[in-house]
């Protein structure tokens, strides 16, 4: 059991019934009445995200994550599937898990899984990916209203906006994080 009070963001616990995971943590002490601990929390299961405030002493059972390397092997339709790189077992996850981050997905790309009991909870992408642009417009010169850059579709699925010299085929180094381009890449 842990308590309320001495959790933190990334840890995970359960919370009704479902696991959950801290990703922020305010311990407030109001000039009256008792201190409390106001946290953004995620539902793993879902990822859904929501705000609730607990009493420091309140205690949850601890949800202990371990970390294990994956490869995305492949979809199927909103099923993505993973295998573990150390037992080579295969999982699925629905693809709106990923939300977002599904359009920074290359097939073959080494994830970082979060695993409790036998399943996964969660998937870290890869900081950078390489990746071919799919489209874009071809940059005008001297068009710098919109800062020197131009939207571009990846072929992984998803858009970022990249320098106007960038052109439709080249491969580019893109930031899955900050979902931003970094550079081009030869080869």
């Amino acid at each position: 059991m842990i308590e309320a009070g001495h959790l933190r963001p990334g840890n995970c616990f359960i919370l009704d019934g479902q696991e959950t995971m801290v990703l922020t943590y305010d311990h407030v002490k109001p000039g009256k009445g008792p201190a409390f601990v106001r946290m953004k929390l995620r539902t793993l299961n879902t990822g859904a995200t929501f705000e609730k405030t607990f009493r420091p002493e309140e205690k949850f059972e601890d949800l202990r994550l371990e970390k294990r390397e994956m490869q995305y092997l492949y979809s199927t339709g909103d099923t993505l599937v993973f295998m573990d790189l150390e037992t080579f077992d295969q999982h699925e996850i629905q693809a709106e898990f990923l939300g977002d981050d599904i359009g920074f997905l290359p097939e073959e790309a080494v994830c970082i899984g979060s695993v409790a009991k036998g399943r996964i909870l969660g998937i870290e992408l890869p900081r950078t990916i390489d990746v071919i642009i799919a489209r874009t417009d071809p940059g005008v010169k001297g068009d710098t209203a919109s800062g020197g850059t131009k939207p571009a579709v990846l072929e992984t699925g998803g858009t970022i906006n990249v320098p106007l010299f960038v052109q439709q085929g080249e491969k580019i180094r893109v930031d899955t994080v900050e979902k931003k381009y970094l550079e081009r890449v030869k080869g």
